[in-house]
């Protein structure tokens, strides 16, 4: 259940003279990565009604915390400028973060925390917005700060999802795990490399 770390390199995005990324280019990847992140604090937020009461919703206790500061620093840290193209982008992906059925089908809350936790799975693990800035960029730079920030927490997240998806509890749900995390990883992956195509090619 570790991500797939086989697809082909990704296209670089663009710097200007200081070694800043373009503010176009920038725009889209954090329009992107804050309607990912906040949909799934958005869902993750739904199942922490009440005090925390095993190792499973500290888990997403954690998780909600670092999704919502990490969409607050790209939001700040962006320099914004104005896309056209972002409406009907932000439709197609809100539409795709929504809750998907889980098969073979189970226990009804059960099979919303293994979707959610797939999401989850396939976000940090299938995206990688560092890989894509030239080595060259100003470390310095906000947009570029936030940027490996989201990418420490990610490394840092997918290993509480892989501990609860591998959990003794839900040995029984092998297949139905299984076929989540791989259609999650398709169409989170499948968006990711359309956006970068989309502001490089």
């Amino acid at each position: 259940m570790m991500p797939d770390t086989t697809t082909s390199a990704p296209p670089m995005l663009k710097l200007d003279d200081s070694g800043r990324v373009l503010p176009a280019q920038q725009t889209r990847i954090s329009a992107f990565l804050i309607s990912a992140h906040g949909a799934n604090a958005r869902r993750l937020a739904m199942t922490l009604a009440g005090p925390v009461q095993n190792g499973g919703q500290m888990i997403l206790h954690t998780e909600y915390c670092r999704a919502t500061e990490l969409v607050s620093l790209l939001a700040r840290s962006t320099s914004w400028t104005f896309d056209p193209t972002l409406p009907m982008l932000a439709m197609q992906w809100e539409a795709a973060w929504l809750p998907a059925r889980v098969t073979p089908a189970g226990d009804a809350l059960e099979d919303i925390t293994i979707d959610l936790s797939a999401f989850g799975h396939a976000l940090y693990g299938s995206i990688r917005p560092a890989t894509v800035i030239p080595p060259e960029a100003d470390p310095l730079d906000p947009f570029m700060l936030a940027i490996n920030e989201l990418e420490l927490e990610s490394s840092r997240l997918i290993q509480g999802q892989i501990l609860f998806l591998k959990s003794p509890q839900l040995q029984a749900r092998r297949d139905a795990i299984e076929a989540a995390l791989d259609s999650r990883q398709k169409q989170v992956r499948g968006l990711w490399q359309a956006l970068l195509q989309g502001v490089t090619g």
